[in-house]
C-alpha cells in the first residue's frame, strides 16, 4: 500500500498544469505555513502546494497521483493538532491545500441547510448561517481560520457538542474526490433517504486517508433570540457534574454550554493574556461556565436566576455572576476558550484530548491528577473542558523550574498513564482532536482488533495503492 513513485520535474511539472503556475507552489518561504503545524511538533517538506479551485482540479490531481503512485496529503487550515495535516521529512509527498475551494454555494433556510465548499473558513459558515437568520452550531477556538474540510476530516467537537452534536452530526451530505479521481456526489439535502449503506461517514473522521471532501451539506438551526451565561465558582469536578445535572433540570434543551475549570487554568489566562480579568470576587478551587440559549425572547434569564438561587441555596456552589451584556458573555467564553493557548507562557505542556462517560469525569480528573504528580513530582494538572460530553483536555504543565525538552521527553510516558485510566471507563484516547501521527501507536493498542481490521479492510479497498495520507490514522 505504500506509494513509491519518485517525484521527477517531468511529474511535477504535469501537477502543476492542473492548477496552473500561479497556484503550485515550490518557493520554499511560501511553502512554510503548510509545512509546520501551530504546535511546532511537526515538520516536513514537499516539492509542492497544489491549490486547486475547483472539484475537478481535485479529481484530475488524484486520478494523476493514483496512476503514478504519488503520495497526497491533504490540508485544509492547518490547525490540527495531531500532525494529521503536515507531510513527512522525506520530501516526496505533495501537499493538496483546499483553501481555495472557499464558495458557499446554497443557503436554504427553508430546508435548514447549508452548502459549503471544502475551504471556506468556520467562521465564514457562521456568519453566511447568521445572515439567514439561522445558526451554523460548530465553534472552535481555531474558528477565524480553520476549514469545514478540515472540521469534517477530524470530526471536530468544539463547545457546541452538548446541544448540536459533533462535526459529524452537523453533516447531511458529502461531496468527495476519491484516490482514484472519482467524485463522489453525494450533497443532498433529504431528512430521509435510505437507500443503502451511508457513506458520508466514512469519510467524516478519516483525516483525508479515504477521499478528499470538497463540499458538505451541512445542518443548520433557529438562531437564538435570547442568550444567558453564569460564570460559577465551586468546589470541586462533582460539585460541577450535580450542577450540570441540575441545570438539565431547571433549563432542559436550554442548556448550550456546559465548560468546567481549575483555578490554575484561571490563573494562567489572568496571568498571560491582557484585558482579562476574574469574574467572581473570590477564588474558587474549580469553575464552570454555563450558557443557555432559547429560541423564545423572554424567559430566560429566570431560568437562570433560579438555577443558581437553587445552587446557592443548597450549598451547591461558592459564588457566581451572570452576563449583564453581550460583551460580559464574549468575556466569560474568552476565559475559557484562551486555556490551551496560554499554556504556552508556563513552559512544555503535555496534553490529552479525552473523553469517558459524564458521570466518571470526577473521578478521571482525581485519579488522572494523582499519577501525573506521582510520575513527575512537581508538574502542574490543568484538567478542563466540555462536561456536559464527558470530554477533558487533560493537560500538565511542567514544574516550576524545570527543563523544558526533558519535560516533554515524557509525553508518551504520561499519554500511557492518562490512557490507561480512561480504558478502565470505557473511555476514548481522541476525543474530539483526532489521530493522525501523535495517536497512531496509541489508537492500534486500544481499538477493538475487529474494528481495527475493518478500518485497514476500507483503507486497502478504497486506497489501494496508499496515495491519501500515509503513516497517518492507522
Amino acid at each position: 500500500m505504500t506509494a513509491v513513485r519518485a517525484l521527477n520535474a517531468d511529474l511535477l511539472s504535469r501537477f502543476a498544469t492542473i492548477v496552473g503556475e500561479r497556484y503550485a507552489v515550490t518557493d520554499p518561504l511560501e511553502q512554510q505555513a503548510y509545512l509546520v503545524e501551530q504546535r511546532d511538533l511537526w515538520h516536513g517538506r514537499t516539492p509542492l502546494v497544489l491549490r486547486p479551485g475547483s472539484t475537478e482540479e481535485v479529481a484530475a490531481i488524484l486520478k494523476l497521483a493514483n496512476e503514478t503512485r504519488t503520495v497526497i496529503i491533504p490540508q485544509g487550515g492547518n490547525t490540527g493538532l495531531v500532525g494529521g495535516q503536515v507531510p513527512d521529512e522525506s520530501g516526496s509527498q505533495i501537499i493538496l491545500s483546499l483553501k481555495r475551494l472557499d464558495r458557499i454555494r446554497e443557503v436554504d433556510a427553508t430546508s435548514n441547510t447549508m452548502t459549503c465548499e471544502a475551504g471556506v473558513v468556520l467562521v465564514n459558515a457562521q456568519q453566511a448561517a447568521d445572515a439567514a437568520d439561522r445558526l451554523f452550531p460548530l465553534s472552535l477556538g481555531a474558528e477565524g481560520s480553520c476549514t469545514i474540510g478540515g472540521n469534517l476530516s477530524s470530526n471536530a467537537g468544539g463547545t457546541g457538542a452538548l446541544a448540536y452534536g459533533i462535526a459529524r452530526d452537523l453533516v447531511v451530505g458529502l461531496e468527495v474526490v476519491l484516490a482514484d479521481g472519482r467524485i463522489l456526489r453525494g450533497l443532498n439535502k433529504l431528512k430521509k433517504d435510505n437507500t443503502g449503506y451511508d457513506l458520508k461517514n466514512l469519510f467524516v473522521g478519516a483525516e483525508g486517508t479515504l477521499g478528499v471532501i470538497t463540499a458538505a451539506v451541512l445542518k443548520l438551526f433557529p438562531k437564538p433570540r435570547a442568550r444567558e451565561r453564569a460564570f460559577v465558582g465551586l468546589s470541586s469536578p462533582e460539585a460541577a457534574l450535580t450542577l450540570l445535572n441540575l441545570t438539565k433540570e431547571h433549563a432542559g434543551g436550554a442548556v448550550t454550554g456546559f465548560e468546567f475549570m481549575p483555578r490554575i487554568g484561571l490563573e494562567f489566562v489572568l496571568t498571560h493574556a491582557p484585558g482579562t480579568r476574574d469574574p467572581l470576587g473570590g477564588t474558587h478551587p474549580w469553575y464552570v461556565l454555563i450558557e443557555l440559549s432559547s429560541v423564545a425572547r423572554t424567559g430566560l434569564r429566570e431560568v437562570m436566576e433560579e438555577l443558581l438561587g437553587a445552587a446557592l441555596e443548597s450549598g451547591l456552589i461558592e459564588d457566581a455572576t451572570i452576563a449583564d451584556s453581550l460583551d460580559q458573555g464574549v468575556a466569560f467564553w474568552r476565559l475559557r476558550e484562551l486555556l490551551a493557548e496560554v499554556q504556552r507562557f508556563e513552559g512544555g505542556s503535555i496534553k490529552h484530548d479525552v473523553s469517558v462517560p459524564v458521570n466518571a469525569v470526577p473521578e478521571l480528573v482525581a485519579r488522572g491528577v494523582a499519577a501525573g504528580e506521582k510520575l513527575i513530582p512537581g508538574c502542574r494538572p490543568v484538567p478542563f473542558g466540555h462536561l456536559g460530553d464527558g470530554n477533558v483536555h487533560f493537560n500538565f504543565s511542567q514544574p516550576l523550574g524545570a527543563d523544558k525538552d526533558a519535560f516533554l521527553d515524557r509525553w508518551e510516558e504520561l499519554n500511557e498513564v492518562i490512557h490507561a485510566i480512561v480504558a478502565e471507563f470505557g473511555g476514548s484516547i481522541s476525543a474530539e482532536h483526532g489521530i493522525g501521527q501523535l495517536k497512531r501507536e496509541g489508537l492500534r493498542k486500544v481499538k477493538d482488533p475487529v474494528a481495527y481490521d475493518l478500518m485497514r479492510t476500507l483503507k486497502r479497498t478504497l486506497d489501494p495503492n496508499g496515495i491519501l495520507n500515509p503513516g497517518k490514522v492507522l
